[in-house]
C-alpha cells in the first residue's frame, strides 16, 4: 500500500510537458461573422473594422491576461448562405498585445465580399468543427456569432444550436439591428430564442453603425472574463419567437426541411 501511495503521489507531482501546457487556454473562441448580402459594402467594412479594433484594444488584451492561464485560442471566419472558407483566420494563441495585433492584421488582410443567403446553422456547425479539431484544452469553448437576419438557408437553426450546445460549447450572439432584414419580431429576440445557448449565453444588440466597435469589444471582454452584460437578453418566456421565420420567407428552403406541413 505504501508503494502504491508513493507512486500515486509521484504521478500527481509530475510536471505537465511544455507542449501540453501550451495547449491549455482559458477560452477557445470562434468569431463567426455574418457577411450576407443584406449588408451593404459600407456596413460590411464597418463590421470588419470593428473586429480589428476590438481585438487590438487594451481592454481585450487586459481581459485575456487576467485569466487563469493568461491566454486564449482565437479563430475567425465569415459566412453567409455557406461558410466562406477563404476568410478563415486559423487558430492563434493570444497572450500579448503583439499577438492580438498579428491576429487582427490577418483579419484585415482578407478581401471583403458579401454573399447570398443567411445560414446561421451552417456557421454554427462549422465553428463547432473548428473547435473540436483545434487540439487546445480550453476551460470554456465559445462560438460568437454575429448576424443581421434570421436563418433562411441550410438546416433549421434551433436543432443545429442544440447539437452544438450538447457538446459543451456556448453560443453567444451579436444581433445587428442597424438595418435588420426581418420585420417579423426583433432580431435580438430571435437570437435569444433561437440562436444562443449554453452556460452563460447572451445576446448583445448593435443599433447603429457607430456602436459596432464598442459592442464587439464589450462582447469579447465578457466572453473572456465570463462577465454578464448589464441587460442580458434571454429567451422570452411565453412569447416564443418563430425560429423558422427566415425559412418561411424562402418557401423552397422551408419545404425542403418540412415537406409534410401544409402552410
Amino acid at each position: 500500500m505504501l508503494s502504491i501511495l508513493v507512486f500515486v503521489l509521484g504521478l500527481s507531482s509530475t510536471p505537465v510537458p511544455a507542449a501540453a501546457e501550451e495547449k491549455r487556454v482559458d477560452v477557445e473562441l470562434v468569431l463567426a461573422v455574418d457577411m450576407s448580402g443584406s449588408m451593404d459594402t459600407e456596413e460590411a467594412e464597418i463590421q470588419r473594422s470593428g473586429y480589428v479594433e476590438a481585438i487590438t484594444h487594451p481592454d481585450f488584451v487586459n481581459a485575456v491576461q487576467t485569466g487563469r492561464f493568461g491566454r486564449i485560442a482565437l479563430s475567425y471566419f465569415e459566412w453567409a448562405g455557406s461558410v466562406n472558407e477563404t476568410s478563415l483566420v486559423d487558430w492563434q494563441v493570444i497572450e500579448t498585445g503583439d499577438d492580438a495585433a498579428t491576429f487582427a492584421a490577418r483579419i484585415a488582410s482578407r478581401p471583403i465580399a458579401t454573399r447570398r443567403g443567411t445560414s446561421i446553422s451552417n456557421a454554427l456547425a462549422y465553428g463547432a468543427r473548428l473547435i473540436d479539431a483545434n487540439g487546445y484544452q480550453g476551460l470554456r469553448r465559445v462560438i460568437d456569432v454575429s448576424g443581421d437576419g434570421p436563418n433562411n438557408m441550410g438546416p433549421p437553426v434551433s436543432p443545429a444550436r442544440d447539437a452544438v450546445v450538447d457538446t459543451g460549447i456556448t453560443v453567444n450572439g451579436l444581433a445587428i439591428l442597424v438595418r435588420p432584414s426581418t420585420t417579423r419580431g426583433t432580431l435580438d429576440s430571435y437570437y435569444a430564442d433561437c440562436v444562443i445557448g449554453g452556460a452563460g449565453s447572451f445576446v448583445v444588440p448593435v443599433h447603429s453603425r457607430d456602436d459596432f466597435a464598442m459592442a464587439i469589444r464589450q462582447k469579447l471582454v465578457m466572453e473572456i472574463t465570463r462577465r454578464q452584460p448589464s441587460a442580458r437578453m434571454l429567451p422570452t418566456a411565453g412569447m416564443a419567437t418563430d425560429c423558422m421565420m427566415g425559412e418561411k420567407l424562402r418557401p423552397r428552403s422551408f419545404d425542403r426541411y418540412y415537406p409534410e406541413l401544409d402552410r
